[in-house]
């Protein structure tokens, strides 16, 4: 079991939703929590609040799809906490609109978003957990990670390119027997408001998650050091269905609402925010 007391932790994408909570929880066990957003507003106010509440937080203004502005942070917060313990690569978009409707432009800003900022945190801050043979990263991926589903195709495929980042580093810690740590999170949809409009056709057994539910999870799946995390339980089906005719999973994808779920979808509009 990992205790968070006197652990730096990142979130990426920490100024609201599950980001957020999470910093607040994990800070409520001891952690050091340091937040990384381009939002400047909610990030001064999650600082503050985290703070109001007794938890010991830094905040830095960054903007994950710049991998020299990464690096440029990474340098800041080493220079200011020492050392990271935990990275939540948290950080990430929905644009919810059909494929051929998505610009080039929504496209790339998605995939940096949810996927290739992965890379650059990883890469930022993985030579001092190999040095100390210690660490733990945690990548949020989501169920859309697993199954896709339409008006996701660029989510989704951020989010199978997530699944399989955090499986690949596995193996490669794994093989070569080094003590770092990782963990897969794969939610269904979170009423954190990123998926506002959403609807589920069976909310007994396929619910819109809880943000604070969610976000306690997560936090201790990372303190039991579990490798995967999905919710509801349910999602777990969907590998086994794979073993059946194409026409076959598909229509159970129908069947249960998930082609449908995002007809009447809204969103937000903030730059960047938690993901489910």
């Amino acid at each position: 079991m990992t205790s968070f007391r006197n652990k730096n932790i990142l979130i990426t994408g920490g100024a609201s939703g599950i980001g957020r909570l999470m910093g607040e929880y994990m800070a409520q066990k001891g952690g050091t929590i340091i937040l990384w957003d381009i939002n400047k507003k909610a990030l001064e106010e999650t600082k503050e609040d985290i703070s109001k509440k007794g938890g010991n937080v830094h905040a830095f203004l960054c903007d994950v799809t710049d991998k020299q502005k990464v690096y440029e942070t990474a340098d800041k917060l080493k220079e200011t906490c020492g050392n990271l313990d935990i990275l939540v690569n948290n950080a990430g978009i929905v644009i919810g609109k059909p494929f051929w409707e998505c610009s080039d432009e929504e496209i790339e800003k998605t995939m940096n978003v949810n996927t290739m900022s992965m890379f650059w945190t990883v890469k930022a801050f993985l030579p001092d957990m190999i040095n100390a043979n210690a660490g733990h990263i945690v990548t949020i991926s989501s169920a859309a990670g697993i199954v896709g589903a339409s008006r996701l195709t660029d989510y989704n495929a951020s989010k199978f390119a997530a699944f399989g980042f955090d499986e690949s580093l596995r193996m490669e810690f794994r093989s070569r027997k080094m003590k770092i740590r990782t963990t897969i999170i794969c939610p269904y949809f979170i009423n954190t408001g990123m998926f506002k409009g959403v609807k589920t056709r069976f909310s007994w057994l396929l619910p819109i998650l809880d943000e604070k539910v969610v976000a306690k999870k997560i936090v201790k799946a990372i303190e039991n050091n579990r490798s995967r995390l999905i919710m509801p339980g349910i999602i777990y089906s969907s590998w086994l269905m794979r073993y059946l005719p194409v026409s076959v999973f598909d229509w159970i994808a129908e069947f249960l609402g998930v082609s449908s779920a995002m007809e009447k979808f809204v969103g937000r509009k903030e730059e960047m925010h938690t993901i489910s």
